[in-house]
């Protein structure tokens, strides 16, 4: 057997042992975290990550007391959500948990790190997210804005440089972690403050717009409930039904307050069947993925849970020619996306939009498709099925014990209101700018990076 006949093997340099103290695991070397920091030893000038913040911590470890009052809560966003789009099912953590331990608190222009589990997850807290709270399982760099521009800082840390760097100071065999002091010493290249606001100012703009598709999310959503009245009179989840309602089917979450008044609420408006106002509704034929490395033969493969991501990403690609069913897999600017199973409060039963960069994309399998007949009206229905009422009538159509699925018939049935043209118009354009302005705050920052990542091949 030679070298060759591994896949991923690589030659590790006897120095680099050396440097390493003998480090003999295959994290640092495997990562690129070595040949990212040659390179940037090449460099005219860096400066250590310690130098250019004003600090590196975590929030710490303590029980969490949540609450479900939000005049009583704060946004809670542990480190699986600190690259949602949308922060409308957030928990809430208690105001006064927060106030006792203020490490909790976010704060705007910070850059964001997963530490335990998957790390190296970044973020850049825009002004939307400051004043939430965090996970202490997320890594708070704030940047000593004299010294460094926040935007500039992300922009490197989330590179191709930055990232491996990052990810090689973690330990732990089983769950990983890493701590403040084992990126504090990060080399940080400087450019000069032209170049540096550059890059800082597209992150900024690229915030900028995320915030605004969060604001005409929310509009969207608000304006749909306005129209059709909804008001949730109570949060209690018990009920006690008549036994002639129990003849469809007998599981309790059917009939819970929450759900039942969803369903009412979207019926009594322009009531028409969703099966009936749309192409169709479906879910994929399963199969197998047939991972291929080549994007000349390959699609890129979206998960069911990361087309809820500010910058949804394939893991990887899957056969043009050869995955069973593509066909039926491929993203439409049509489609509204819904995940079929998991557990009651998580991704089950959220609609999302897919964004312009993903439509092409092949999506899950566990993402129902509700394809409409023209971009305008998979707006329009997002609203619909987005919104709290929505929300509940979708997830209460779920069914089974341990993981609950839903059923694409079962969505087909439902009712939902069908406004008047105008009033559709008016929500599915709210919408719409949501996704256009997302998917423009996402091509800013690869534009930033990429712009950063040149900068750094050219200087070295």
């Amino acid at each position: 057997m030679t070298f060759t006949s591994f896949k991923n093997a690589r030659i590790v340099r006897s120095g680099w042992l050396d440097e390493g103290g003998r480090r003999l695991d295959c994290n640092p070397y495997m990562s690129g975290a070595l040949e990212a920091r040659d390179t940037l030893k090449r460099l005219p000038v860096t400066e250590k990550l310690s130098a250019v913040t004003a600090r590196i911590f975590h929030a710490g470890r303590e029980a969490r007391l949540w609450v479900s009052d939000a005049d009583h809560g704060v946004l809670f966003m542990g480190s699986s959500d600190i690259r949602v789009a949308d922060f409308s099912a957030l928990p809430l953590i208690a105001k006064r948990q927060v106030e006792r331990n203020p490490l909790f608190t976010l704060g705007s222009g910070w850059t964001l790190i997963t530490r335990s589990g998957t790390i190296g997850r970044m973020a850049y807290a825009r002004p939307d997210m400051a004043g939430m709270a965090c996970s202490e399982h997320v890594l708070r760099v704030v940047p000593d804005v004299g010294r460094i521009p926040s935007g500039y800082l992300y922009a490197f840390l989330s590179s191709r440089y930055g990232v491996p760097l990052v990810v090689s100071g973690t330990y732990g065999a089983i769950i990983q972690h890493i701590e403040p002091e084992h990126i504090a010493e990060l080399p940080v290249p400087r450019f000069g403050p032209v170049f540096e606001q550059e890059v800082a100012q597209l992150i900024d703009a690229a915030a900028a717009e995320r915030v605004a598709a969060s604001k005409h999310r929310r509009a969207a959503l608000e304006l749909f409930q306005a129209k059709i009245g909804w008001s949730r009179d109570s949060d209690s989840i018990a009920r006690a039904p008549m036994a002639s309602a129990l003849l469809g089917r007998m599981d309790a979450f059917h009939y819970s307050p929450r759900v039942e008044t969803g369903r009412a609420s979207l019926a009594a408006h322009f009531g028409i069947r969703l099966g009936d106002q749309v192409e169709r509704v479906f879910e994929p034929n399963r199969g197998s993925r047939l991972k291929v490395t080549d994007p000349a033969f390959g699609v890129p493969f979206l998960s069911s849970s990361s087309v809820f991501e500010l910058n949804p990403s394939a893991e990887y690609l899957v056969s043009r020619s050869l995955t069973p069913h593509l066909e039926g897999l491929l993203v439409s600017d049509c489609d509204v996306l819904i995940p079929r199973s998991g557990q009651l409060g998580g991704i089950i039963g959220r609609a999302v939009l897919p964004l312009p960069m993903n439509v092409g994309q092949a999506g899950s399998e566990h993402l129902v498709r509700v394809r409409c007949h023209s971009p305008q009206d998979a707006a329009y229905l997002w609203a619909v099925l987005a919104s709290e009422p929505g929300y509940w009538a979708l997830v209460g159509t779920a069914f089974g014990s341990s993981i609950p699925s839903l059923d694409s018939s079962l969505i087909s049935d439902l009712t939902i209101p069908w406004l008047s043209d105008l009033d559709r118009q008016e929500i599915g354009a709210l919408a719409e700018k949501a996704v256009v302005a997302q998917n423009k705050g996402n091509e800013l920052e690869a534009t930033a990076v990429a712009l950063l990542e040149e900068k750094i091949r050219k200087e070295s």
